[in-house]
């Protein structure tokens, strides 16, 4: 009963979901090609339309390379643009660590700058409201935007994912977690379910843990996801997280051959981006 709860709550949320290489969400024809190659945001107030598996957005902003507490990487990509929002609380995010002793943080991708699907890497981020989180705590130098590149950081999960690596994980990346999730504009955070699972050994019954939510991959960082801010009638939020902390025998399901070795999608077009996302696209 709970592995079929498990397997139809993935198939449920894959669609607004996660990271996944070779997803290729179109709308009205337009590539995903298309929307990488954008080098601006389409000037205006912030409009999100759609969700972030299937959105864009007009009116972003971008995070900058640099701040206090917080470096961007890979900035090649130009995947540093969100919702005016997902910045702020990116900006709070860092200064909260800072203030907790964390070191610098390394900020991953957010989104284009106009959203829309992305040719590699990510099936979600496309509304402007996702954003990852490098789970590395080590004191970091300034790098320039060359050494950024390739930034290389170690799983903190055990090969076989029954549980995060001893040699590895600290209290200070619960800690990290712990501030993201409490941020009060903040969704969901995505981690690997040993990370999970650490963390309700540890914080069971904690208000904050049931925003964290296990998925595949995610074992060298967090991926952070805000609600639809204020204002923005277009935006689709993902369904409500179930109640409770997460922490019961549903976990045990990430270890599962169904969870290893997921089902492939039912062959079919792909889906289309809201119809107002074309007139974003092709702004100028």
């Amino acid at each position: 009963m709970i592995r079929a709860a498990a397997l139809a709550l993935l198939l449920a949320l894959a669609p607004a979901s996660i990271h996944a290489q070779g997803v290729r969400a179109q709308g009205a024809a337009a590539p995903a090609a298309a929307w990488a190659a954008l080098p601006g945001p389409l000037a205006g107030p912030p409009r999100i339309v759609g969700h972030t598996g299937l959105g864009c957005i007009a009116g972003a902003v971008s995070l900058p390379a640099d701040g206090p507490g917080w470096q961007a990487v890979r900035l090649s990509r130009n995947r540093t643009w969100g919702h005016p929002a997902l910045v702020a609380a990116l900006r709070d995010l860092a200064a909260l660590a800072r203030a907790q002793g964390l070191p610098t943080l390394w900020i991953g991708d957010l989104g284009q700058p106009r959203g829309g699907p992305m040719p590699y890497g990510h099936a979600s981020h496309q509304a402007g409201l996702d954003a990852d989180i490098w789970l590395d705590l080590s004191p970091k130098p300034a790098l320039s935007p060359a050494a950024r590149e390739a930034i290389e950081v170690p799983s903190l999960v055990l090969p076989d994912e029954s549980g995060v690596d001893p040699a590895r994980w600290t209290p200070r990346h619960g800690a990290l977690i712990r501030i993201a999730a409490e941020l009060p504009e903040v969704d969901r955070i995505f981690v690997n379910h040993a990370i999970k699972r650490e963390l309700c050994r540890t914080e069971a019954g904690a208000a904050w843990l049931h925003r964290v939510r296990p998925w595949r991959g995610h074992d060298s960082h967090m991926h952070v996801r805000l609600r639809c801010p204020p204002g923005q009638a277009e935006c689709k939020d993902q369904a409500p997280v179930p109640p409770g902390d997460g922490c019961d025998a549903s976990l045990d399901w990430w270890l599962s051959a169904e969870a290893r070795h997921p089902p492939p999608r039912p062959p079919g077009p792909p889906p289309r981006l809201p119809a107002a996302c074309q007139a974003i696209l092709e702004a100028r």
